[in-house]
């Protein structure tokens, strides 16, 4: 399976993302339209403290309109590694320094229309610090048991997909 990509116009550059137009051929000869986000690579976090509870975040997401409960999370930086993403958003979001990173896998939250690539780690942490978020964020931690987070999915209080996918991915290879 193919589409041959037969021409492609930017008509959103944005601070995180832009967005094309691209006119495709499929591969029976006809021609259609795709939509495409294009965002670069972000990086997630399930720290865990050496009591064996986890430290997630609550934030508002305009997009959803209500505070979210989510993963740690960030954007890499032009040229940033994403292990080095990941310890830094780390220690701005929670304040935590990890001191094991370890990948636990990369997910693509929607194929359908996004090319962002989320790396999903895992990290030890153990003594806290002090806090630099971004100047427009406002973020709560919350220290959570597995069996918590896990009450907390079955009643439908976490949507966010990254934080669904990083809690799978860690009890898949670490749990």
């Amino acid at each position: 399976m193919y589409e041959k990509t037969i021409s492609s116009k930017t008509v959103f550059q944005g601070r995180i993302l832009d967005v094309d137009v691209l006119e495709v051929e499929l591969e029976d000869g006809r021609r259609s339209v795709r939509e495409i986000v294009r965002h670069g690579v972000a990086v997630a976090i399930v720290p865990r403290l050496p009591d064996g509870r986890f430290v997630f975040i609550r934030q508002f997401r305009k997009a959803m309109e209500r505070v979210c409960f989510e993963v740690v999370a960030g954007n890499c930086d032009p040229g940033e590694a994403p292990a080095v993403s990941a310890a830094r958003e780390l220690k701005e979001e929670t304040g935590y320094v990890a001191e094991t990173l370890e990948l636990l896998g990369s997910i693509f939250p929607s194929v359908g229309y996004c090319t962002e690539r989320i790396d999903i780690f895992f990290a030890e942490v153990s003594e806290q610090g002090a806090t630099s978020f971004d100047e427009d964020e406002s973020i709560e931690l919350a220290i959570l048991s597995g069996t918590e987070l896990d009450e907390m999915i079955r009643a439908g209080e976490i949507a966010d997909s990254k934080t669904l996918a990083a809690w799978m991915l860690y009890k898949t290879k670490k749990g």
